[in-house]
């Protein structure tokens, strides 16, 4: 499965940390995202999840649907934890997300529904999203994209450079999922 190294925080200073990734960016692009995420059976988990349900016993399961964009079916597995952590994804991309988000929502049930407006921008291989997320305020994810054969170190030190940059600081560091913040 591809794989990146992520953190998310709170913004603490939006206009600004937004001139700041402009600035470190080759290119940007809006989005608006809805995911749904869908339940599982109940899983007993040890670590940092332990004792909580998730909505796929292996990862989470969430259908992506995009204004003017491709709607798709992601599965990832990542940890809870603050700071830059590793996250394996799969992508399937669909044409028909009526159909697909009927028959996820019947087979396994649905639980919340996370919308957001997405600013990306692009640094060679890392993302950066500013988050507005309906309910939950202002968010900054940094998605480093590992390549073929780089080390998930390689990836931690990018995403703590572009960390430093952007002035996130260790207190606005978040560790869960938006849906968990729900």
């Amino acid at each position: 499965m591809p794989s990146n190294i992520e953190i998310k925080a709170r913004a603490n200073d939006w206009s600004n940390q937004i001139k700041i990734a402009r600035k470190l960016s080759n290119r940007e692009e809006k989005l608006i995202q809805e995911d749904t995420f869908f339940k599982a059976m109940p899983v007993s988990l040890s670590g940092p999840m332990a004792k909580k349900t998730t909505n796929c016993p292996e990862g989470r399961l969430k259908l992506r649907e995009q204004k003017a964009k491709e709607d798709y079916l992601i599965f990832y597995k990542r940890g809870n934890e603050k700071g830059p952590k590793s996250s394996e994804y799969f992508t399937y991309p669909t044409s028909d997300v009526k159909a697909l988000k009927s028959l996820l929502s019947k087979a396994m049930g649905k639980t919340k529904i996370v919308k957001k407006k997405r600013l990306v921008f692009f640094v060679g291989q890392t993302r950066i999203h500013f988050d507005e997320v309906v309910n939950l305020g202002k968010f900054i994810e940094i998605e480093v994209c590992l390549k073929k054969n780089q080390t998930r170190l390689s990836g931690f030190d990018i995403a703590e450079r572009i960390m430093k940059a952007l002035n996130i600081r260790k207190k606005d560091l978040i560790k869960n999922a938006y849906v968990d913040l729900l």
